[in-house]
């Protein structure tokens, strides 16, 4: 992909954490419970809790598909990658449009509050905050995201010291009465189950920051950990602030006035928080709402934004909005997003937003669902989720029909928008995109009777997101290539002879059929055509019964002959570099991160000629290991490193998750084990964990 396309990764855990809750906890916590109150009466706070546990699916779901394919855009990707571009686009648009819908509500809240105080104009301030957001996220996701992490870390403190002093009160004080005895909580449901659900799924939108993860997923470092959990820290989190804080609410306000209360939680800290002088606690639970309503306005801008880069970049919208500017964020898609959120703010309601927004979010959540069933039964081996979704595809399944239960309650309205929303996307399709996009979806891959449609190059697309995400916490890449055996082929030879001999080898060592491996070898698979580099060969092996990988590479200096074929077209390049790679059957996917690691490597500027300069198997292995995992070490005399000269492996203190995978010695090149004495002028090459290679270098070699 073009460098101008690319997003820089600059989120870790923590940024993660703080994106999704800043995102949930807004309009959610200090708008929606008064309003969320009308529906249901006082037994609003359970459905915040039936509405953080019906979420569930959707999240595992976006999870596991954000691990997969940890791309900007989020829904959008995940559905045109997996249901194909029409719906692509309708997700796509309706999404970046639920979203924006949920920012301009809570960019809202900022106003709301401030005029709780002080005489100013709502929306005004609303228009200021949206400006000023644009111009923060024009500055990179890692400075909005330093503001997300203060906004969060405030506001969980004031909201936790805010339940804690409310529970102390209702449970231990006769300031307020406990619920059995408060007039407050009677009648506990107003409008039966279908008020609850009616509730559920209006604060649904309450929870969409967990959406806005997926699509800044490029931008997040190990992704494979941080994303999964991140979200399910954040889930945690928000949901029992939800339920503790709007059952203080309830406890504390009066049903008439919280009905119609858009500032609920100052009204409550108003009454509890009486240990403080004048209206400090007051102005403090604002300054926390404003604090609130900043991270959701600040973390939709950010995410929302990524939604037409994404769509640019896979020429579903103009190709403009997938450039980066210089700051590495997309600029006209930041500058295309704040205008519409601004056409939001000045034309919508407040409840209006609320039930757009969860409407659509509904439908988008119903198809992720069924997109994890599609990408699993689409058996594209580059699929390759780090974390996968619990209890499949029942999970999927019941989030498929939650979806549909709780659009069935939102109201004729909100249905109506979503249809107009879809048709939008169809007809976007239809007249721009579908003379721009040559692609389906990996649903293609699933039904056997649709294989014509099928899209070859989605494998090649997921292998390249493979090598971006790098190798797995486990993968065995420097142990193998640590064990690799290297042959410097200089006779001639043809390419039958080579992979015989290379066979034959295999074979002795794994005790498989020779016969079976040459076939294997040989066998074309949906990734081949992305591993075509002029020069190097790399062909690869699964078989049963073997327990770690194993690799043989073969240098020629003349190169030996071998077809090649890409995109149909089939030729003759001489190969100088072969790489044999044959791997346990049971471990398929992580075949694929060791080519693709394989790969990063062979693409280096200038190789060929480098490896094959290489006269030595120590220099070799080192020059295939990740270069901040490995040291080499020389024992010379009157260096820090002889006291190392004359002892066995076993008697030296090395640091934690390291270990000395070579010795040179005499120009030979062995494994060795805990006996191995050590002598004067070895060589070692000791590999293992970055911060653990940095202490030996600080130790042995920055002297």
């Amino acid at each position: 992909m073009a460098k101008k396309s690319r997003l820089n990764k600059e989120l870790g855990l923590f940024d993660v954490f703080a994106i999704s809750t800043g995102a949930m906890f807004s309009s959610g916590f200090f708008l929606l419970p008064g309003l969320a109150s009308q529906y249901t009466g006082p037994s609003v706070f359970l459905a915040y809790l039936v509405s953080g546990v019906l979420i569930l699916p959707a999240m595992f779901s976006i999870a596991e598909i954000s691990t997969a394919l940890p791309r900007s855009g989020g829904a959008y990707f995940f559905l045109d990658r997996s249901l194909g571009p029409l719906l692509g686009t309708i997700g796509g648009l309706g999404t970046y449009f639920a979203l924006m819908f949920k920012t301009a509500f809570a960019i809202i809240g900022i106003g709301a509050y401030a005029s709780f105080f002080w005489e100013v104009p709502v929306k005004t301030i609303a228009i200021m905050g949206t400006l000023f957001f644009m111009v923060l996220n024009l500055f990179g996701a890692k400075k909005t995201s330093g503001l997300q992490n203060f906004f969060v870390s405030f506001l969980l403190v004031v909201l936790g010291t805010f339940i804690i002093d409310g529970l102390y009160n209702i449970f231990f004080t006769d300031r307020i009465d406990v619920p059995k005895a408060n007039e407050h909580f009677r009648p506990f449901f107003t409008n039966g189950f279908e008020g609850m659900i009616i509730t559920a799924g209006f604060v649904f939108v309450s929870y969409l920051g967990l959406t806005q993860i997926a699509s800044v997923a490029e931008e997040i470092k190990k992704p494979e950990r941080n994303i999964p959990l991140g979200m399910l820290l954040s889930l945690a989190v928000t949901g029992l602030v939800y339920f503790l804080g709007v059952f203080v609410m309830v406890a504390v306000i009066e049903p008439s006035e919280f009905g119609n209360d858009l500032a609920p939680a100052a009204t409550a800290v108003k009454k509890i928080f009486n240990w403080m002088p004048g209206d400090l606690g007051a102005y403090l639970m604002t300054g926390a709402a404003m604090a609130a309503f900043a991270s959701t306005g600040n973390a939709g801008l950010l995410s929302s934004s990524r939604y037409p880069f994404a769509m640019g970049r896979d020429k579903l919208f103009p190709e403009n909005f997938s450039k980066v500017g210089k700051k590495g964020t997309p600029v006209q898609a930041i500058l295309l997003t704040t205008s519409f959120i601004l056409l939001f703010i000045l034309v919508l309601s407040e409840e209006g937003i609320a039930k757009l927004a969860s409407t659509f979010q509904l439908l988008i959540f119903m198809f992720i669902n069924f997109s994890v069933i599609v990408f699993r039964n689409s058996k594209i081996e580059s699929y390759d989720p780090g974390y996968r979704s619990p209890l499949y595809p029942y999970m999927q399944v019941a989030g498929i029909i939650i979806s549909l239960v709780l659009i069935a309650y939102m109201g004729w309205m909100s249905i109506l928008f979503t249809a107009a929303i879809v048709l939008v996307g169809v007809l976007w399709y239809k007249y721009y995109a579908r003379f721009r996009v040559q692609r389906e979806g990996a649903i293609f891959h699933w039904f056997a009777l649709l294989g014509k449609y099928q899209y070859a190059e989605l494998e090649n697309e997921f292998l390249s997101i493979i090598k971006e995400k790098g190798l797995r916490q486990g993968d065995p890449f420097d142990e193998t290539i640590t064990r690799a055996r290297i042959t410097f082929n200089e006779k001639e030879t043809d390419f039958p002879q080579l992979l015989n001999y290379v066979s034959g080898i295999f074979s002795a060592e794994m005790h498989v059929k020779k016969e079976e491996l040459i076939k294997e070898f040989l066998t074309v698979s949906a990734i081949e055509p992305a591993l075509v580099i002029p020069e190097v060969s790399i062909l690869f092996a699964k078989k049963e019964g073997i327990d770690h990988p194993s690799l043989h590479i073969v240098l020629s200096e003349k190169g030996i002959g071998k077809s090649v074929e890409k995109n149909g077209i089939s030729s003759e390049d001489y190969i100088r570099v072969f790489f044999f790679l044959v791997n346990p059957s049971k471990e398929p996917r992580q075949q694929l991160r060791m080519l693709s690691r394989l790969i990063d490597i062979i693409e280096r500027d200038n190789f060929i000629n480098e490896i094959l300069g290489m006269k030595s198997q120590r220099k070799i292995k080192e020059y295939l290991l990740h270069n901040e995992r490995y040291i080499t070490i020389q024992l010379l005399p009157g260096t820090v490193q002889a006291e190392m000269i004359d002892k066995q492996l076993k008697e030296i203190k090395f640091p934690s998750e390291v270990l000395v995978a070579l010795v040179e010695r005499e120009s030979a090149t062995f494994a060795p084990n805990g006996n191995t004495r050590l002598l004067e002028n070895d060589i070692l090459t000791v590999i293992g964990e970055p911060k653990s290679i940095s202490q030996l270098y600080n130790r042995f070699m920055n002297v």
